[in-house]
């Protein structure tokens, strides 16, 4: 099941060395004291949430608000664990650009240390990307894909894609323990702006779309092209004829039928079936069969540091140094035995919480003796 997923607007530039260094030697503190407090699994949790992500680049010092919290908390993270990875059994593959395409051997080389199925791991990676990029169409295109693993065989998947023309980053979290299909509602959240209609051929009102397009791949190139070449599309209907690009479904078309695929997801790793060659099949599938593919489509944390461009304001040195300090003094002692700084640290947190319960609109309307109901 897919965690949720977040839009972001782009941001240009790159981390600062000062800050880049800081983000990395934090972020791999708060990795390692996740996995002494709560476990591995714990951390693959927490980073397939949308927010708790966000948070913890607002943490780090990034814009609270920006695209580049995904890229730059990924790099600094992939530094910082994986020299450690032996330690705690966390590892980090993929990346943007190019280290997004390294992704296969980067977890095959995991595999082989540890013994898990690289196989199994590299199809999830391939086909949560095809899902995000290909069947959900909601106009970001993939460009950042990160892997993070454990030596348990659990691993969360954290991509963005960009959508150019409104200069927005999207980004899309997974989570092994709760997927159950790769093909029939795989969100559990979409937080974002709301893009209108969108083509999501993994939505369970589209599973008759996926069969019909199943169907269509089972028959024979040849028949399918002749009669799409005879559809006559009216003015009025949102599908044109340049939408449908009969040199590539044709060849698509091919490598299908002659694989003879059984399933949705088997379809979306077949080779050469982009973005534009599924929105082929699903509109010909539309017009064919008439099934339907189209629905209804923590800045808080910024206050820790500050940000690179500064805002809220710029990011004080100083107060950044003195957390990875405390922190990493703490978890130094913490796996001596001395765990007194580490439990201060839980205890802060339990007393801040209590802190903003306490200054809550409902806790002062219900000190000045106001009904426990919201006031109107």
């Amino acid at each position: 099941m897919k965690s949720g997923q977040t839009d972001l607007p782009l941001h240009t530039g790159n981390v600062p060395y000062w800050l880049a260094n800081r983000m990395k030697v934090l972020g791999g503190a708060i990795v390692e004291s996740l996995v002494h407090h709560y476990g591995r699994s714990e951390v693959l949790t927490r980073m397939s949430d949308p927010f708790w992500f966000q948070a913890l680049g607002c943490v780090m010092g990034m814009d609270w608000h920006s695209s580049g919290i995904t890229t730059s908390v990924l790099g600094a993270l992939k530094k910082a664990v994986n020299p450690k990875s032996h330690d705690h059994g966390i590892y980090i593959c993929g990346g943007r650009g190019r280290h997004a395409l390294n992704t296969p051997r980067d977890i095959e080389g995991v595999a082989e240390k540890t013994g898990l199925d690289g196989e199994e791991l590299v199809r999830a990676s391939r086909l949560c990307a095809r899902v995000d990029n290909n069947a959900l169409q909601d106009g970001f295109k993939l460009y950042l894909h990160g892997f993070v693993l454990t030596r348990d065989g659990e691993w969360a998947i954290i991509q963005q894609g960009m959508n150019e023309k409104r200069r927005l980053a999207r980004r899309y979290h997974w989570h092994s323990p709760a997927v159950r299909s790769f093909t029939s509602d795989p969100q559990k959240a979409i937080v974002g702006r709301s893009q209108g209609q969108i083509i999501n051929l993994v939505h369970h009102a589209a599973e008759p779309a996926q069969q019909s397009i199943l169907e269509l791949c089972r028959q024979h190139p040849e028949k399918n092209l002749n009669e799409i070449k005879r559809l006559v599309l009216p003015h009025r209907h949102h599908v044109e004829a340049c939408d449908i690009n009969l040199k590539r479904l044709g060849a698509v078309l091919a490598v299908a039928h002659e694989r003879e695929l059984n399933d949705f997801a088997s379809l979306l790793l077949t080779e050469g079936l982009g973005a534009q060659t599924m929105q082929s099949l699903a509109l010909v599938s539309e017009i064919v069969h008439g099934s339907p593919t189209r629905f209804h489509d923590p800045a808080r944390f910024a206050f820790a540091h500050g940000g690179k461009d500064g805002h809220p304001f710029p990011v004080k040195t100083e107060a950044y140094d003195q957390t990875i300090h405390v922190l990493k003094e703490s978890l130094n002692e913490a796996k001596i035995g001395n765990t007194e700084k580490m439990e201060g640290i839980r205890r802060l947190n339990h007393m801040v919480n209590q802190i903003e319960v306490e200054r809550s609109p409902k806790a002062h309307w219900e000190s000045l003796g106001g009904s426990s109901a919201t006031p109107r």
